[in-house]
Order: C-alpha cells, then sequence, then structure tokens
C-alpha cells in the first residue's frame, strides 16, 4: 500500500491490552455469529451447485473457520467454499467421482504450502484483472443458469448452451412448489436490504431468504438436501487412485490449486483495503490456505478459498482479530452436530436461487467500466465467453493469451505524425517506439524537406536501442544537410542508454525533457 498507510500498519485502530490473547472477545463473538449465519446457506449451495455431499460444505466451512481461521495471515479474512470454484468441482466430480476430488484438493492444498514455503505468493496474483473479473462473471453465469434448473425443480445439465436449450422445457415441466419457493427465495434475497428497520437488517439477507423458503416448503412436495448421518458420518478418507489417473488427479489438484491461490490471496488485498489494521502476509496466509485445504480434502470437505462476502461481513459486525473466523467455524460444527436433522428440511430450490442471486452478482458491470476506461474490456469479454462456453481453464488460458497479446500490441504499436509548419515541422510519436516501430518512422521522416527545422515532440511508453538508433540516425544526417533537429518532451528514458538524444546538437543546450522533470 501506498506510504499513507504507512502509520496505519503498525497502529491498529484499537490498541490490544497487554497481556490478552484475544481483546476484543466481545466483538468477535458478536462478528463470529453473523459469518456463521452467512456461511451456512453459502455453503450448503455452493456444495448443491458443485454436485457434492452437501455436508462437504459445511465441513468446508468449519475447516476454514477453525484451521485456516488459526494459521492465517490475513485474520480478518475468512475462509470456505467459493463460487469461484463451484464450475471446477461441478467439472471434476461429474468426471472423477467427489472421493478422487478429496484427493485433489488434499493435493492443492500440499500445493499452496510449497509455493507458500518459497514466498511466491504474489507471482500466484500475476494474472491481469480482467481475465479474473471475466473468469468471476462466466462462472457467475454458469452457476445462475445450472441452479435456474434446480429453481424449477430439476436437475442442472454439465453445459452452459445444454442449461440454456433446456431451460423453456425446464420451464413447462416445472415443480410449481419448488418454483415458488425458489422464486420467492430469490425476491427475499433482492428486497431485504431494502427493510427500513436498520436493527433487522444486521441478520444476513441469505439466512433470511433460505429460512423464509423452508418455511414456504413446507406445504409443498419439493426435493430437500440430503445429509445422511451426522458429522462424524460425513467424514470421508480419501483413497489412494491407481497409478493410471494419477495423472488426472495432479491436473485436477494444479487447477484448485491456482485458482484458490489467486482468489484468497485477491480477496486478502480486498480484505485490507475495508480496515486499517495491520497488512496480511501474503505467504503465511497461502500456507494457511494450503493447510485448511489439506485437512477439508483428508476428511471429506470441500476446496476452500477466502470468501470476500463472508470477510465484508465479519468487517462490517466488528470482527477485530481472527478469533471471530475461528468462532465462527466452531459455530457450523455445533449446528451440524446438534441439529443437522433440521438442515435436512431445507429445499433445494431455496439454495437454488440463493446461488442465482449470488450468480448474477459475480457480474460486476463496474468492472466493466473500469476495464473499459483502460482498453480491456476485450480481454474481459473473451475470458467469459471461453469460460461459459468451452470450460473454466480454457477460458482463464484465452484470457491469459489475450492479455499477453494486448501487452504485445502496446509496446510493439507506434504512431508517428507529421505536421507542417512554417518553420519547419513537428514531429510527435505516441506509444512504444521498438524495432518493430522503426520502419513506420523512418518512412514518416523520408518525406521531410531537407535543411528544414524538425522539432520532436515524443511521448511514449518504452524506447529500445533500435529507436534510439533510428532518431540519432536521422538528426546527424539532416543536420550534415543544413537542417535543425530539436527533441522536446522526451519521456522517460535512461540517459545512459540514450545519450544521442539528449541535446540539440547544433546548439548543445538540454532539450525540455518532460519525463526528467516528473521522474
Amino acid at each position: 500500500m501506498g506510504s499513507s498507510l504507512a502509520g496505519v500498519e503498525a497502529l491498529p485502530s484499537q490498541p490490544p491490552r497487554s497481556g490478552v490473547l484475544f481483546p476484543h472477545v466481545g466483538q468477535d463473538f458478536a462478528a463470529s455469529l453473523v459469518v456463521f449465519l452467512v456461511a451456512v446457506p453459502l455453503s450448503m449451495g455452493i456444495a448443491l451447485a458443485s454436485n457434492a455431499p452437501i455436508m462437504s460444505g459445511l465441513l468446508g466451512a468449519a475447516i476454514g473457520g477453525i484451521v485456516t481461521g488459526l494459521l492465517a495471515g490475513a485474520p480478518l479474512q475468512v475462509s470456505g467454499p467459493a463460487a469461484g470454484l463451484t464450475v471446477v468441482v461441478f467439472g471434476l466430480t461429474n468426471r472423477y467421482g467427489f472421493e478422487k476430488v478429496c484427493v485433489m484438493t488434499l493435493l492443492a492444498g500440499a500445493m499452496q504450502v510449497v509455493m507458500g514455503f518459497l514466498r511466491i505468493a504474489r507471482l500466484t496474483m500475476a494474472i491481469s484483472p480482467a481475465v479474473i473479473h471475466g473468469m468471476l462473471a462466466g462462472v457467475g453465469v454458469l452457476i445462475a443458469l445450472s441452479q435456474s434448473h434446480v429453481v424449477l425443480g430439476g436437475v442442472p445439465l454439465s453445459s452452459a448452451l445444454s442449461n440454456l436449450r433446456m431451460l423453456p422445457e425446464r420451464v413447462m415441466a416445472m415443480n410449481p412448489g419448488a418454483a415458488i419457493v425458489g422464486l420467492l427465495t430469490m425476491a427475499a434475497l433482492l428486497l431485504w436490504p431494502l427493510v427500513p428497520m436498520k436493527r433487522l437488517r444486521i441478520l444476513p439477507g441469505a439466512l433470511i431468504a433460505v429460512l423464509l423458503g423452508t418455511l414456504i416448503s413446507l406445504t409443498f412436495d419439493v426435493p430437500r438436501v440430503l445429509l445422511p448421518g451426522g458429522l462424524l458420518a460425513a467424514i470421508r478418507l480419501p483413497q489412494i487412485p491407481p497409478l493410471t489417473e494419477w495423472s488426472a488427479i495432479l491436473t485436477g489438484a494444479l487447477t484448485i490449486s491456482l485458482i484458490a491461490s489467486a482468489e484468497s490471496l485477491l480477496c486478502a488485498v480486498a480484505t485490507d483495503k475495508l480496515h486499517t489494521g495491520s497488512r496480511a502476509n501474503l505467504d503465511k496466509e497461502l500456507i494457511a490456505q494450503g493447510v485448511g485445504n489439506m485437512v477439508s480434502g483428508l476428511i471429506g470437505g470441500l476446496p476452500l478459498t477466502g470468501v470476500i462476502v463472508r470477510s465484508k461481513a465479519n468487517l462490517d459486525a466488528g470482527g477485530k482479530t481472527r478469533l471471530a473466523a475461528i468462532l465462527h467455524g466452531v459455530w457450523v460444527v455445533l449446528l451440524v452436530s446438534l441439529l443437522g436433522a433440521a438442515l435436512g428440511k431445507v429445499p433445494q430450490a431455496a439454495l437454488g436461487g440463493l446461488l442465482v442471486i449470488v450468480g448474477i452478482k459475480l457480474v460486476n458491470f463496474g468492472h466493466i467500466r473500469e476495464l473499459h476506461k483502460h482498453h480491456e474490456a476485450r480481454i474481459y469479454f473473451v475470458t467469459f465467453l471461453g469460460v461459459v462456453f468451452v470450460n473454466l481453464l480454457a477460458g482463464i488460458a484465452i484470457g491469459i493469451i489475450a492479455a499477453l497479446a494486448v501487452l504485445v500490441h502496446r509496446l510493439t504499436s507506434v504512431t508517428v505524425t507529421v505536421h507542417e509548419r512554417e518553420d519547419g515541422h513537428l514531429v510527435e510519436i505516441r506509444g512504444a517506439l521498438t524495432f518493430l516501430g522503426v520502419p513506420k518512422l523512418t518512412a514518416k521522416l523520408a518525406a521531410i524537406r531537407p535543411k528544414s527545422k524538425v522539432v520532436f515532440d515524443i511521448d511514449v511508453e518504452h524506447m529500445d536501442f533500435a529507436g534510439i538508433e533510428a532518431l540519432k540516425s536521422f538528426s546527424e544526417l539532416h543536420e550534415k544537410a543544413g537542417g535543425k533537429v530539436i527533441m522536446e518532451l522526451l519521456r522517460s528514458f535512461s540517459s545512459a542508454s540514450s545519450p544521442a538524444v539528449q541535446t540539440d546538437s547544433q546548439t548543445g543546450s538540454q532539450p525540455t525533457t518532460e519525463g526528467q522533470q516528473h521522474a
């Protein structure tokens, strides 16, 4: 962060009392309850959308709170199952079965731990924000399309095109009770922020919406979540797959590891912006995420990431230390242990309706506007279309290639404009002057009249040695023929690398260099 936060990092907003392990127990306790109420319906819904056992989502939430919370390098971040991995887990589960996905999750966690110890956490963030936002928007559309079938009482299909193509048929064959439950859940979630009583709005909208949907569903015959047995019965130790499947297992683990790492670290950075306490230690956070995923995969839970919705809920509710995240995991364990049977009353349509809204909200039009301002919207849409119509990995790969192509274009694109003036010519050079742009530059300069005065207005992002040599060669030849060359507004080059263009070679005076002034 900038220097303006340097003092804030060293001084938390409320200094802890010396000798006290958790100095804000009351505030953390209250915040943990709010996060717990947010986490339960979301974790169940994400498990449903991932085609995984419902209990795996709750196990993941508990591990994300207790294990990752204890070790976290971003103590105010709350971890658990996240929407960003839903599509990956859904595809892997359909192809290999959830037991093997647990092995992948365990190995993905081990990879994260290794990356954390190698202190390369920031390298996992070396992905264009346009790719990340495009990926999340694509995942959001996939979730919304698939869960629309659940809202109508059906089962989601394996691809976006299939879900879209079969949606009219699903509408005609809908379960009326499920549709009522799902639509009312969605309406409650959207309208909850408009409730006039602020004290009432402290309750999470997701919880209220699912509770309302569950109460309404008691009068209908609708599909409900399956929670066979209790917490101990849900724990599944992974089985070692045969050697012939290890290539697929490692590929799946690497996929989960990279996506979970990027999402967790981006969430940690975003969470830092929401408070004035200590900044996140990203390498330590990556290790904590890895240990959490190893434990979650070991006992049959979903993969974990840092989750911005839960983290923001934690901060909004007054969470001050890691205790809030830890306690929210404890409450999940107690809920499943003591009231697991009650969770079996929750209708699938209510969770489906919740996830439709979650998916739609992943398409953030504010991000699109910002990316458009910086000419990166095309990367967003290419990634988005790849995720929706091919698959998640292909979409990310396409997005990264598009981002690199845009970068190369910016580094190799130069605009040279020659203006006729009474006393000679004004040459404006914009973009990046590299060897690829030298032919365009020399073609433009060839049309300049001999013995004329030439003023160069140079404002470029990058100039390589070929560009410098081209300017030097033109200057020497033009001045030998009786002309005059002046360089103006030369931006941000190392003076050592471009001695030939520092001075007006006839007068020996230093030219005006905007880059040097601003440096």
